[in-house]
Order: structure tokens, then sequence, then C-alpha cells
């Protein structure tokens, strides 16, 4: 799915209204219904609705949906801000529309107009959408903190008032909604963690937007979803053997910290790796041959932690460096080590990626379409602060194409930059991975795609939808709360299944 700016949806929509055709007006007409649709689907008859319109085409949404709620016999007021000026033209046509039922209108001129709000009614915010490009400020700044303030469920159109689509949101003064009822694509601003205080729960609704337009308008963000997960992945062939899925080589574990590439290597295993070998200090031997008889173990000759890099490194496909390996000056020799003398994608984590860190100029001799997989605080010790959410996806891009690797910024929506410019929201995965051990998990699966001869960039892309979708299933058999890193391996099956069952 093409996640478009706030200029592009504006010329779907204009491209809609010339080449379905239809006039601006009627689209207005069938979005406004399908949000009063969901509106009634998801309320009662013992709700009232107080519908705040701005005068643009936001507020002629909320209009409309004002009409429709009232058709259906829902008590419905709308309170539109007076400045003294028209609306739009599709506004004041549903202001006329409006003003041929029974539903009070109100204007408000000053903070004495704000209605007393009861705690049965549902605020709907209509007040700016997508083409906001300035904070809010004056009356209608006072009129946002009035609404949050009441604490009553907010359902905002298109965007929450405030909040703008495309950058940084941050100091304006925003709408918190419940629920966020938008149209056809993801924003940007739907998914960075900086702004979820402030959508709720999006929910996208299909009001027939041009198919054409998306045909002749690609985008370099999308949303990682199921259809183009399909289109990559590599179903088994029949007479395909241990050596059709190539050989993974984890490096990670250090005196005390075993549990971190036991994760990763059991993973690796279970995303298909054809052989898996775990490289790791001598005191972690016994531990990973008893939890995983699967998987080969060669030693550092070292007793607590990685100190040289491992011999005979050209017979593996792909190397995972870094779950629970420490920053010892020693094992970051070693990790220098590897980069010099394996010419093949590496995938990288965790204190990998502190190690990098702390010796930044091993950055520039990373082998081409490396990945690298940090959350926030690992991102911002490789590369810098960013002062926001924006800016840290703006320098993922901007270091991807530099440095020609694949960063994969870990969140809600995993962010994955590849070097060519494209770059992906993920759609699956849950609170409840947020957990001690899920990015072990996902290196290891990572690494195994990589051996399995997917390219980096797909494997990387199938391995964190992979990984989410596994949470998925593991929070709705344990709950977010009880699920812990290795149930994201055990459910890496039904992961599989399901995306076998949908090709």
């Amino acid at each position: 799915m093409n996640i478009y700016s706030a200029e592009q949806i504006k010329a779907w929509d204009a491209y809609t209204i010339q080449h379905e055709p239809i006039a601006s007006i009627d689209l207005m007409e069938r979005a406004s219904q399908k949000c009063a649709d969901w509106t009634i689907t998801n309320s009662s008859k013992q709700n009232l609705f107080k519908i705040f319109c701005g005068k643009g085409n936001n507020g002629g949404d909320g209009l409309a949906i004002a009409r429709h709620l009232y058709q259906k016999n829902f008590p419905v007021e709308v309170y539109i801000p007076e400045f003294g000026k028209l609306g739009t033209d599709d506004f004041q046509a549903n202001l006329q529309r409006l003003h041929e039922t029974p539903v009070p209108i109100h204007f408000i001129q000053s903070p004495q107009h704000f209605p007393l709000i009861q705690p049965q009614e549902i605020i709907i915010d209509a007040l700016f959408g997508s083409g906001l490009n300035k904070p809010i400020d004056g009356l209608m700044g006072e009129l946002i903190q009035y609404l949050n303030s009441a604490q009553n469920k907010i359902i905002s159109i298109d965007l929450p008032s405030g909040l703008f689509a495309d950058k940084s949101s941050q100091g304006n003064i925003i709408v918190e909604a419940n629920d966020t009822l938008s149209f056809q694509v993801y924003k940007k601003a739907f998914l960075v963690a900086e702004n979820a205080s402030y959508t709720g729960n999006v929910h996208l609704l299909d009001i027939g937007l041009s198919n054409e337009f998306v045909e002749k308008n690609d985008s370099s963000q999308k949303l990682l979803d199921r259809a183009f997960i399909i289109k990559i992945f590599q179903p088994r062939e029949q007479f395909a053997h241990k050596g059709s899925f190539g050989h993974s080589l984890l490096i990670g574990g250090s005196y005390g910290k075993m549990g971190a590439i036991n994760l990763a290597t059991s993973a690796c295993l279970r995303s298909g790796a054809g052989l898996v070998t775990a490289y790791i200090p001598r005191c972690g031997y016994s531990i990973m041959q008893g939890a995983i008889p699967e998987a080969m173990v060669v030693t550092d000759e070292d007793e607590s932690m990685i100190t040289k890099p491992p011999t005979e490194m050209d017979k593996y496909s792909v190397i995972g460096i870094g779950p629970g390996m420490g920053t010892n000056k020693q094992t970051r020799e070693a990790i220098a080590g590897v980069i010099k003398n394996f010419s093949k994608p590496l995938v990288i984590d965790a204190d990998g990626l502190n190690s990098l860190a702390l010796d930044s100029d091993q950055l520039k001799n990373l082998p081409p379409y490396s990945i690298l997989t940090p959350h926030p605080k690992e991102f911002e010790r490789l590369f810098g602060i960013c002062e926001n959410d924006f800016d840290r996806i703006s320098m993922a891009e901007k270091k991807s194409k530099e440095l020609k690797v694949i960063i994969v910024l870990k969140g809600h929506h995993t962010f994955i930059a590849l070097p060519d410019g494209r770059s992906y929201f993920n759609s699956t995965g849950n609170a409840g991975m947020a957990k001690g051990g899920s990015g072990d998990v996902l290196t290891g699966i990572i690494t195994s795609f990589c051996s399995q001869h997917y390219t980096p960039g797909d494997a990387a892309l199938l391995g964190v939808y992979l990984h989410g979708l596994a949470g998925d299933y593991a929070a709705a058999a344990l709950s977010k709360e009880a699920m812990i890193a290795r149930d994201i391996v055990t459910f890496l099956s039904q992961g599989f299944l399901e995306i076998a069952r949908a090709e």
C-alpha cells in the first residue's frame, strides 16, 4: 500500500473528480456517508453527538456527517467557529443542506460560546484535515484544549485537528482522538510513535478513489502488507535439500547473556535456514548444545566473551552479529575482523551496533547491503540525536543510501530503508513484543532469510513482517502481557502457514 503525502492525496482527489467523473460535493458525500456508517455501527442510540466543523472541506465532511446521523435518528448538534469569512464551496453547500433539517447549528465566536459537554456525548472533530500547514492558535487552539479537557470520546475525521500529515507536530495544540477515520491509505503521521496519543485507533475507509491514479503514481514509501509479502515469499521446491537453504552463522553471547544468542539461533532455525552454526564464548557451549540440538556450535578460545573472529568464514552464506556479546575492546576487534574478512552482507544488531557506534569508521567498511537493525537509541548512537520521529526516518533513508546498507529501525511500525530509495513501514506486531529478546529473534529470522537466497532487501522486509505476524499470533494466544520473546519463535509456524494460505 502506497503512503501518500497530503499533496499527493489532494491530487488523488482531483484525479478521481476529473476521471470518474464525480463532482467534488458528491465525493464529499461519499466520504461522509462512510464516516457516518462507521460511527453508527460503533455507537448506540443512547449517544448524543456534538460535531465541531471548521470552514474547509474537513468541516464540510462534518456537516454532511451531521445530516446522515440525523437521518438515522441520532441526536446531533453542530458547532462552527465563526471568523466572518465564508467557507469553501463544498462547505457552504453542505451548510445549506443542513439548514434544511432541524439539526441545531451554533456559531462559536469566543470561549463563552463553548458548549457544555455531557458525559454521554461523543465529540466529532471536523475542524482541520490534512491540508493544515501551520500550528493552531487563538480561539481554535482554545477550543481544541477545551474538547480535550472534556475527556469524552472523540472521533476525528481525516486527521486529529492540529496534526500535520507529513512532518512532526511536536509542540502543536492537537485533538486527542480515540478514533481517527481516514481515507483509502495511511498517512505518515499515523505510523510514528510521537503521534500515538493523538490518533488513537486509525480506521481506513474506502471511498472509491481512482485505482488508475495509484497505478500511475507510485510512492517511495509504502506500508508493508500481506499483498506485498506474498509476492516476495518463496515456497519450498519439492526436491530441495538442506544445502538449498544456506548455512547461517550467528556470532554472539557473553557470560550471563547466553539467552540472546540462544533466541537468535532458535529463530534462525525456525525460519528455515538449512544449517545454523552459533559462534559463542566457551561458557555457553553446554547451554547451546543442550537447548538447541539442531544447531552446530563453535566456541571462541575465551571463556566469557568473543575475542576473535571465527575461522573459515567463507563457507557461510550469511553472518548475523550482536546478540548478547557485549562491547569489550577485544569483542569490538573481533567484529572489525569479521567486517574486514567477510564480503557478503552481514546482519548486525544489539551489541554489534553498539560496537559500531564506538568504532564509527567501521560503518564505511561494511559489506554492501548489510542489514542494521537498531532500536531508536541504538540508531542515535550510530548516527546522532534526532529531534523527532520524522527526522529519524529521514536520517535512516539518508544513511541507507550513503552507506549502501539496509536499515531496519525498530518500533511499533518498524521502518525499513533500502539503498535504492524505497522504504517501508511494517503493518504487523504489537506492544506485547516490547520485551527483552524480541530483537534477538528478529536478528535470527532475517539472518535465516539471507541464507535462503532472498535478496538482503527482501530478507529484511519478509523478516520484519513475519516477526510481527508471529508476535500477533503469540499475543492472541497468550496476551500481550504474558507473551515473551521465545513465544515469537514458537508462533513463527503460524505466520508461515498464514502467508502460505494467502499465496
